[in-house]
């Protein structure tokens, strides 16, 4: 399988007193990767989101923790496509520490049209499509 890698350095402030990560920052760097693959593989979605005529909400999201992580340790976070219909797109992410699986995330996201009257399901615009289509199991 093929996935997106994102390559995140833990820092300070993402610890928490007893010197490990907070576990909410995973969330947040699940926002990273999938930014970073916009940008990446499909930049007219992330120019459409900036520009506020598309939004891709988070409607779910789920952490497993299998290991601590700390400050300065480097975090490989591997996205890939779970399913994709409709308006929906199921994303995994594997975070791993020099080879160790550390946690295991999964994110859905719905693919929403902003206009004067609100947000509305659309479907999954082809740009988008066609580059998870690449990181699919």
């Amino acid at each position: 399988m093929t996935h997106y890698r994102y390559r995140h350095i833990v820092t300070f402030d993402e610890t928490n007193l007893v010197g490990n990560v907070y576990f909410a920052h995973y969330l947040h760097w699940q926002g990273h990767c999938r930014e970073r693959f916009l940008a990446d593989h499909a930049p007219g979605v992330l120019k459409d989101v900036a520009h506020g005529s598309l939004a891709l909400v988070t409607v779910s999201c789920s952490m497993n923790y299998h290991a601590e992580c700390y400050a300065l340790d480097e975090i490989d976070i591997a996205m890939s496509l779970r399913t994709a219909s409709g308006n929906r797109i199921v994303m995994d992410f594997d975070f791993h520490r020099s080879g160790q699986l550390t946690a295991q995330g999964t994110q859905t996201v719905a693919c929403m049209r902003r206009d004067d009257h609100g947000t509305t399901p659309i479907e999954i615009p082809d740009e988008l499509n066609r580059a998870l289509r690449a990181y699919s199991d």
